[in-house]
Protein backbone atom coordinates (compact mmCIF):
# COMPACT_ATOMS: atom_id res chain seq x y z
CA UNK A 1 0.00 0.00 0.00
CA UNK A 2 1.13 3.52 -1.00
CA UNK A 3 1.99 5.76 1.77
CA UNK A 4 1.11 9.76 1.33
CA UNK A 5 4.62 10.81 1.80
CA UNK A 6 6.43 7.86 -0.23
CA UNK A 7 7.14 10.01 -4.10
CA UNK A 8 6.32 8.34 -6.94
CA UNK A 9 8.23 8.28 -10.06
CA UNK A 10 4.67 6.97 -11.90
CA UNK A 11 3.23 10.47 -10.58
CA UNK A 12 6.86 12.66 -11.57
CA UNK A 13 8.28 12.12 -7.99
CA UNK A 14 4.74 13.34 -6.39
CA UNK A 15 4.06 11.93 -3.33
CA UNK A 16 0.42 10.53 -3.66
CA UNK A 17 -1.02 12.87 -1.33
CA UNK A 18 0.61 15.82 -3.32
CA UNK A 19 -0.98 14.63 -5.97
CA UNK A 20 -4.35 14.28 -4.32
CA UNK A 21 -4.49 17.41 -2.87
CA UNK A 22 -2.99 19.37 -5.93
CA UNK A 23 -4.57 17.83 -8.65
CA UNK A 24 -6.55 14.80 -8.49
CA UNK A 25 -10.25 15.98 -9.78
CA UNK A 26 -8.80 19.61 -10.27
CA UNK A 27 -6.08 19.98 -13.39
CA UNK A 28 -4.25 17.95 -15.70
CA UNK A 29 -1.07 16.56 -15.14
CA UNK A 30 2.04 15.62 -18.10
CA UNK A 31 4.26 12.65 -16.21
CA UNK A 32 7.35 12.32 -18.65
CA UNK A 33 8.58 8.89 -18.14
CA UNK A 34 6.55 7.77 -15.83
CA UNK A 35 7.24 3.78 -16.50
CA UNK A 36 10.64 3.77 -17.23
CA UNK A 37 11.05 1.55 -20.37
CA UNK A 38 7.17 0.99 -20.62
CA UNK A 39 6.30 -0.04 -23.92
CA UNK A 40 2.98 -1.80 -23.34
CA UNK A 41 1.47 -5.49 -22.37
CA UNK A 42 0.46 -6.52 -25.32
CA UNK A 43 1.11 -6.17 -29.17
CA UNK A 44 -1.15 -5.13 -31.71
CA UNK A 45 -2.21 -8.60 -32.83
CA UNK A 46 -2.29 -9.60 -29.72
CA UNK A 47 -5.00 -6.40 -28.54
CA UNK A 48 -6.69 -7.45 -32.22
CA UNK A 49 -7.44 -11.43 -30.79
CA UNK A 50 -9.13 -9.99 -27.64
CA UNK A 51 -11.23 -7.66 -29.94
CA UNK A 52 -12.68 -11.37 -31.66
CA UNK A 53 -13.73 -12.99 -28.48
CA UNK A 54 -17.05 -12.86 -27.44
CA UNK A 55 -16.70 -12.18 -24.00
CA UNK A 56 -14.34 -9.05 -24.41
CA UNK A 57 -16.06 -5.45 -25.54
CA UNK A 58 -14.49 -3.85 -28.25
CA UNK A 59 -15.32 -1.01 -30.68
CA UNK A 60 -13.58 -0.07 -34.19
CA UNK A 61 -14.37 3.97 -34.70
CA UNK A 62 -13.72 5.24 -38.16
CA UNK A 63 -13.80 8.59 -39.46
CA UNK A 64 -14.36 8.68 -43.42
CA UNK A 65 -15.05 11.67 -45.45
CA UNK A 66 -16.01 13.99 -42.47
CA UNK A 67 -18.21 11.14 -40.30
CA UNK A 68 -17.87 9.07 -37.57
CA UNK A 69 -18.73 5.68 -37.77
CA UNK A 70 -18.53 2.78 -35.01
CA UNK A 71 -18.67 -0.35 -34.90
CA UNK A 72 -19.36 -3.40 -31.83
CA UNK A 73 -17.35 -5.95 -31.53
CA UNK A 74 -16.37 -9.14 -31.44
CA UNK A 75 -15.27 -9.15 -34.78
CA UNK A 76 -13.49 -11.24 -37.04
CA UNK A 77 -10.32 -11.07 -39.34
CA UNK A 78 -12.54 -9.85 -42.57
CA UNK A 79 -13.24 -6.87 -40.30
CA UNK A 80 -9.36 -6.18 -39.90
CA UNK A 81 -9.22 -6.73 -43.60
CA UNK A 82 -11.15 -4.44 -44.54
CA UNK A 83 -9.69 -1.40 -43.09
CA UNK A 84 -7.67 0.93 -44.82
CA UNK A 85 -3.72 0.20 -44.93
CA UNK A 86 -2.94 3.22 -45.30
CA UNK A 87 -4.92 5.35 -43.49
CA UNK A 88 -5.31 9.63 -44.54
CA UNK A 89 -6.72 12.47 -42.55
CA UNK A 90 -10.04 11.76 -44.18
CA UNK A 91 -9.54 7.77 -43.83
CA UNK A 92 -8.57 6.53 -40.28
CA UNK A 93 -9.80 4.23 -37.52
CA UNK A 94 -8.83 2.92 -34.18
CA UNK A 95 -9.46 -0.04 -32.20
CA UNK A 96 -10.53 0.14 -28.14
CA UNK A 97 -10.80 -2.60 -26.01
CA UNK A 98 -12.44 -2.59 -22.47
CA UNK A 99 -11.25 -4.05 -19.71
CA UNK A 100 -8.58 -5.78 -20.78
CA UNK A 101 -7.79 -6.65 -16.55
CA UNK A 102 -10.24 -8.87 -16.77
CA UNK A 103 -8.17 -10.85 -19.56
CA UNK A 104 -4.39 -10.07 -18.84
CA UNK A 105 -2.55 -10.41 -15.43
CA UNK A 106 -0.20 -7.68 -16.46
CA UNK A 107 -3.10 -5.57 -16.75
CA UNK A 108 -4.73 -6.17 -13.21
CA UNK A 109 -0.69 -5.44 -12.07
CA UNK A 110 -0.93 -1.95 -13.77
CA UNK A 111 -3.83 -1.08 -12.23
CA UNK A 112 -2.51 -2.17 -8.67
CA UNK A 113 0.10 1.19 -9.25
CA UNK A 114 -2.79 3.03 -8.85
CA UNK A 115 -3.65 1.80 -5.29
CA UNK A 116 -3.68 5.38 -3.86
CA UNK A 117 -6.83 5.74 -5.31
CA UNK A 118 -9.45 4.21 -3.75
CA UNK A 119 -10.99 0.73 -5.84
CA UNK A 120 -14.35 1.79 -5.16
CA UNK A 121 -13.74 4.20 -7.73
CA UNK A 122 -12.02 1.97 -9.90
CA UNK A 123 -13.32 1.18 -13.74
CA UNK A 124 -11.24 -0.60 -15.86
CA UNK A 125 -8.26 -0.25 -18.12
CA UNK A 126 -8.72 0.28 -21.79
CA UNK A 127 -6.47 0.16 -24.51
CA UNK A 128 -6.30 1.38 -28.26
CA UNK A 129 -4.32 0.52 -31.15
CA UNK A 130 -4.61 3.22 -33.89
CA UNK A 131 -2.10 3.85 -37.30
CA UNK A 132 -0.55 7.11 -37.83
CA UNK A 133 -3.55 9.77 -37.32
CA UNK A 134 -6.33 7.55 -35.60
CA UNK A 135 -8.45 8.78 -32.86
CA UNK A 136 -11.77 9.38 -31.71
CA UNK A 137 -12.14 12.67 -31.71
CA UNK A 138 -12.62 16.16 -29.55
CA UNK A 139 -14.61 14.82 -26.78
CA UNK A 140 -14.91 15.00 -22.74
CA UNK A 141 -14.97 11.96 -20.36
CA UNK A 142 -17.02 12.43 -16.87
CA UNK A 143 -14.73 10.26 -15.15
CA UNK A 144 -10.83 10.25 -14.00
CA UNK A 145 -8.34 9.14 -16.65
CA UNK A 146 -4.66 7.97 -16.37
CA UNK A 147 -3.79 8.15 -20.25
CA UNK A 148 -0.72 5.97 -20.48
CA UNK A 149 1.74 5.34 -23.28
CA UNK A 150 2.76 2.51 -24.96
CA UNK A 151 4.58 1.87 -28.12
CA UNK A 152 4.14 4.77 -30.63
CA UNK A 153 3.40 8.56 -30.08
CA UNK A 154 0.38 10.14 -29.36
CA UNK A 155 -0.27 13.79 -29.73
CA UNK A 156 -2.64 15.24 -26.59
CA UNK A 157 -4.61 18.29 -27.39
CA UNK A 158 -6.88 19.91 -24.36
CA UNK A 159 -9.56 22.43 -23.73
CA UNK A 160 -10.92 24.11 -21.25
CA UNK A 161 -13.54 25.23 -23.29
CA UNK A 162 -17.75 25.10 -22.25
CA UNK A 163 -19.12 25.12 -25.60
CA UNK A 164 -19.89 21.29 -24.82
CA UNK A 165 -22.17 21.64 -28.33
CA UNK A 166 -21.82 18.01 -30.28
CA UNK A 167 -21.85 16.57 -33.33
CA UNK A 168 -25.25 15.71 -34.74
CA UNK A 169 -25.81 12.09 -35.55
CA UNK A 170 -22.22 10.93 -34.39
CA UNK A 171 -21.91 7.32 -32.49
CA UNK A 172 -19.72 9.37 -30.13
CA UNK A 173 -19.98 12.59 -28.03
CA UNK A 174 -17.55 14.26 -30.29
CA UNK A 175 -17.45 18.07 -29.70
CA UNK A 176 -18.30 20.34 -32.52
CA UNK A 177 -16.15 23.03 -32.23
CA UNK A 178 -12.86 22.09 -30.12
CA UNK A 179 -10.35 25.25 -29.05
CA UNK A 180 -6.48 24.17 -28.06
CA UNK A 181 -5.31 25.76 -25.40
CA UNK A 182 -2.47 23.36 -25.00
CA UNK A 183 -0.91 19.75 -26.70
CA UNK A 184 1.48 17.36 -25.46
CA UNK A 185 3.33 14.18 -27.22
CA UNK A 186 3.46 11.35 -25.62
CA UNK A 187 6.01 8.71 -25.96
CA UNK A 188 6.41 5.40 -24.55
CA UNK A 189 6.32 5.50 -20.80
CA UNK A 190 5.02 8.92 -20.73
CA UNK A 191 1.44 9.56 -19.18
CA UNK A 192 -1.00 12.19 -18.79
CA UNK A 193 -3.34 12.93 -15.69
CA UNK A 194 -6.88 14.47 -16.60
CA UNK A 195 -9.82 15.01 -14.57
CA UNK A 196 -13.66 14.56 -15.68
CA UNK A 197 -15.24 17.07 -18.43
CA UNK A 198 -11.80 18.54 -19.58
CA UNK A 199 -12.31 18.58 -23.24
CA UNK A 200 -9.55 16.31 -24.77
CA UNK A 201 -8.27 14.69 -28.23
CA UNK A 202 -6.21 12.30 -28.77
CA UNK A 203 -4.08 11.47 -31.99
CA UNK A 204 -1.92 8.74 -33.36
CA UNK A 205 1.66 9.48 -34.39
CA UNK A 206 3.04 7.01 -36.21
CA UNK A 207 6.71 6.59 -36.04
CA UNK A 208 7.78 4.44 -38.67
CA UNK A 209 6.48 0.91 -38.74
CA UNK A 210 5.44 1.85 -34.77
CA UNK A 211 1.73 2.02 -34.36
CA UNK A 212 0.51 3.63 -31.44
CA UNK A 213 -1.00 2.07 -28.10
CA UNK A 214 -2.46 4.15 -25.36
CA UNK A 215 -3.40 2.35 -21.87
CA UNK A 216 -6.31 4.20 -20.59
CA UNK A 217 -6.87 3.36 -16.40
CA UNK A 218 -10.00 4.85 -16.37
CA UNK A 219 -11.79 5.59 -12.64
CA UNK A 220 -15.52 5.57 -12.34
CA UNK A 221 -17.62 8.30 -11.45
CA UNK A 222 -21.10 7.60 -11.08
CA UNK A 223 -24.03 10.18 -11.45
CA UNK A 224 -25.84 11.52 -8.70
CA UNK A 225 -29.22 10.60 -10.34
CA UNK A 226 -27.73 6.89 -11.00
CA UNK A 227 -26.37 6.99 -7.45
CA UNK A 228 -30.19 7.85 -5.84
CA UNK A 229 -32.03 5.44 -8.47
CA UNK A 230 -29.71 2.20 -7.58
CA UNK A 231 -30.14 3.42 -3.92
CA UNK A 232 -34.30 3.89 -3.67
CA UNK A 233 -33.42 -0.46 -5.04
CA UNK A 234 -31.54 -1.24 -2.38
CA UNK A 235 -34.26 0.33 0.53
CA UNK A 236 -36.50 -1.11 -1.66
CA UNK A 237 -35.12 -4.66 -1.30
CA UNK A 238 -34.65 -4.00 2.61
CA UNK A 239 -38.38 -3.57 2.61
CA UNK A 240 -39.21 -6.60 0.84
CA UNK A 241 -36.46 -8.43 3.11
CA UNK A 242 -38.24 -6.79 6.41
CA UNK A 243 -34.88 -5.79 7.42
CA UNK A 244 -36.57 -2.46 7.29
CA UNK A 245 -40.41 -2.21 8.86
CA UNK A 246 -42.76 -0.06 9.36
CA UNK A 247 -45.00 -0.86 11.44
CA UNK A 248 -49.07 -0.05 11.85
CA UNK A 249 -51.35 0.70 9.05
CA UNK A 250 -52.78 3.71 7.59
CA UNK A 251 -55.36 5.38 9.93
CA UNK A 252 -57.84 8.24 9.65
CA UNK A 253 -59.75 8.39 12.26
CA UNK A 254 -60.71 12.09 11.97
CA UNK A 255 -61.86 11.77 8.53
CA UNK A 256 -63.27 14.86 7.80
CA UNK A 257 -66.13 15.03 4.45
CA UNK A 258 -64.80 16.39 1.25
CA UNK A 259 -66.19 18.23 -1.60
CA UNK A 260 -64.93 15.84 -3.90
CA UNK A 261 -64.78 12.43 -3.23
CA UNK A 262 -62.10 11.73 -5.95
CA UNK A 263 -59.98 13.78 -4.62
CA UNK A 264 -56.97 13.21 -2.83
CA UNK A 265 -56.98 15.31 0.44
CA UNK A 266 -54.17 17.19 1.87
CA UNK A 267 -54.70 15.27 5.22
CA UNK A 268 -54.02 12.03 3.34
CA UNK A 269 -51.33 13.30 1.50
CA UNK A 270 -49.92 14.80 5.25
CA UNK A 271 -50.01 11.59 6.68
CA UNK A 272 -48.56 9.40 4.32
CA UNK A 273 -45.48 11.67 4.07
CA UNK A 274 -45.24 11.92 8.08
CA UNK A 275 -45.30 8.13 7.20
CA UNK A 276 -42.55 7.91 4.57
CA UNK A 277 -40.40 9.97 6.80
CA UNK A 278 -39.81 7.08 9.64
CA UNK A 279 -37.64 5.55 6.52
CA UNK A 280 -34.04 6.61 8.19
CA UNK A 281 -30.68 4.90 6.96
CA UNK A 282 -27.66 5.04 8.57
CA UNK A 283 -23.97 5.54 7.77
CA UNK A 284 -23.75 1.68 7.46
CA UNK A 285 -26.79 1.32 5.48
CA UNK A 286 -25.21 3.50 2.73
CA UNK A 287 -22.11 1.41 3.34
CA UNK A 288 -23.93 -1.40 2.90
CA UNK A 289 -25.22 -0.20 -0.47
CA UNK A 290 -21.98 1.10 -1.46
CA UNK A 291 -20.05 -2.46 -0.90
CA UNK A 292 -23.17 -4.16 -3.05
CA UNK A 293 -23.14 -1.67 -5.81
CA UNK A 294 -19.89 -0.72 -6.49
CA UNK A 295 -18.56 -4.43 -6.71
CA UNK A 296 -21.49 -5.63 -8.75
CA UNK A 297 -19.98 -6.93 -11.73
CA UNK A 298 -20.69 -5.14 -14.96
CA UNK A 299 -23.50 -6.76 -17.40
CA UNK A 300 -21.09 -8.28 -19.90
CA UNK A 301 -19.14 -10.23 -16.79
CA UNK A 302 -19.40 -13.98 -16.09
CA UNK A 303 -18.02 -15.33 -13.94
CA UNK A 304 -16.77 -19.41 -14.95
CA UNK A 305 -17.37 -21.73 -12.22
CA UNK A 306 -14.10 -23.55 -10.81
CA UNK A 307 -13.78 -27.67 -11.57
CA UNK A 308 -14.85 -28.99 -8.74
CA UNK A 309 -11.70 -29.42 -6.60
CA UNK A 310 -11.95 -31.44 -2.86
CA UNK A 311 -11.58 -29.41 0.47
CA UNK A 312 -8.22 -30.82 1.53
CA UNK A 313 -6.66 -30.03 -1.98
CA UNK A 314 -7.66 -26.81 -1.84
CA UNK A 315 -6.53 -25.88 1.89
CA UNK A 316 -3.45 -27.97 0.79
CA UNK A 317 -2.54 -25.57 -2.26
CA UNK A 318 -3.53 -22.34 -0.65
CA UNK A 319 -1.00 -23.60 1.91
CA UNK A 320 1.86 -23.89 -0.68
CA UNK A 321 1.06 -21.02 -3.30
CA UNK A 322 -1.52 -18.67 -1.68
CA UNK A 323 -4.55 -17.61 -4.26
CA UNK A 324 -5.96 -14.45 -5.87
CA UNK A 325 -9.01 -12.54 -7.26
CA UNK A 326 -10.32 -14.05 -9.99
CA UNK A 327 -9.06 -11.48 -12.55
CA UNK A 328 -12.98 -9.86 -13.15
CA UNK A 329 -13.53 -9.60 -9.42
CA UNK A 330 -14.13 -7.00 -7.59
CA UNK A 331 -13.60 -6.64 -3.56
CA UNK A 332 -14.23 -4.01 -1.23
CA UNK A 333 -14.38 -3.57 2.42
CA UNK A 334 -16.52 -1.72 5.18
CA UNK A 335 -15.55 -2.23 8.65
CA UNK A 336 -16.22 -5.92 9.10
CA UNK A 337 -18.59 -6.63 6.07
CA UNK A 338 -16.45 -7.30 2.89
CA UNK A 339 -18.17 -7.40 -0.67
CA UNK A 340 -17.02 -9.74 -3.62
CA UNK A 341 -19.07 -9.48 -6.50
CA UNK A 342 -22.15 -7.58 -4.94
CA UNK A 343 -21.63 -10.72 -1.99
CA UNK A 344 -21.82 -9.96 1.11
CA UNK A 345 -19.99 -11.44 4.18
CA UNK A 346 -19.27 -10.13 7.49
CA UNK A 347 -15.59 -11.09 9.50
CA UNK A 348 -13.81 -10.17 12.34
CA UNK A 349 -10.72 -10.76 14.28
CA UNK A 350 -7.73 -12.91 12.30
CA UNK A 351 -10.12 -13.42 9.16
CA UNK A 352 -10.95 -10.00 8.72
CA UNK A 353 -7.20 -8.97 8.57
CA UNK A 354 -6.61 -11.76 5.75
CA UNK A 355 -9.87 -10.70 3.95
CA UNK A 356 -8.59 -7.08 4.16
CA UNK A 357 -5.27 -8.13 2.54
CA UNK A 358 -7.33 -10.06 0.03
CA UNK A 359 -9.46 -6.92 -1.10
CA UNK A 360 -6.09 -4.85 -0.60
CA UNK A 361 -3.63 -6.83 -2.66
CA UNK A 362 -6.26 -9.08 -4.80
CA UNK A 363 -4.29 -11.85 -3.44
CA UNK A 364 -2.86 -13.30 -0.61
CA UNK A 365 0.27 -15.53 0.06
CA UNK A 366 1.18 -18.90 1.18
CA UNK A 367 -0.54 -19.57 3.86
CA UNK A 368 -2.15 -22.33 6.38
CA UNK A 369 -5.67 -20.88 7.56
CA UNK A 370 -7.00 -22.12 10.77
CA UNK A 371 -10.00 -20.57 11.12
CA UNK A 372 -12.64 -23.49 9.49
CA UNK A 373 -15.45 -21.29 8.74
CA UNK A 374 -13.00 -18.84 6.65
CA UNK A 375 -11.23 -21.78 4.91
CA UNK A 376 -14.89 -22.62 3.86
CA UNK A 377 -15.65 -19.01 2.62
CA UNK A 378 -12.46 -19.09 0.63
CA UNK A 379 -13.22 -22.61 -0.85
CA UNK A 380 -16.73 -21.39 -1.67
CA UNK A 381 -15.11 -18.26 -3.62
CA UNK A 382 -12.75 -20.09 -5.18
CA UNK A 383 -15.61 -22.31 -6.79
CA UNK A 384 -18.21 -20.03 -7.42
CA UNK A 385 -15.17 -18.51 -9.79
CA UNK A 386 -14.86 -15.50 -7.67
CA UNK A 387 -10.85 -16.73 -6.82
CA UNK A 388 -8.31 -18.14 -8.92
CA UNK A 389 -4.71 -20.06 -8.26
CA UNK A 390 -3.78 -19.15 -12.05
CA UNK A 391 -4.06 -15.21 -11.06
CA UNK A 392 -0.92 -14.97 -8.98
Amino acid sequence: MKTKNNPLQLLGGLTPGAFLAEYWQKKPLLIKNAIPDFTGLLSPDELAGLACEDEVQSRIVEYKKGKWHATHGPFDDEAFANLPEKPTADNNWTLLVQSVNHHLPEGAALLQRFDFIPHARLDDLMVSYAPNGGGVGPHFDSYDVFLLQGQGKRLWRISEQTDLSLVDGAPLRILQNFDISQEWLLEAGDMLYLPPHLAHWGIAVSDGAIDCMTYSIGFRAPKNQELATEFLGFMQDQLNQDKLVLDGIYQDADLSLQDHPAEIGKEMITKVSVNLQKIQWSDKVIAEFLGTYLSEPKPDVVFEPNKKMSMRNFSEKLAKIGIALDLKSQMLFSTDHFYLNGEVATWIGEPAKILTKLADQRYIEASSIQDALLLQQLYDWYIAGYLSFDSL
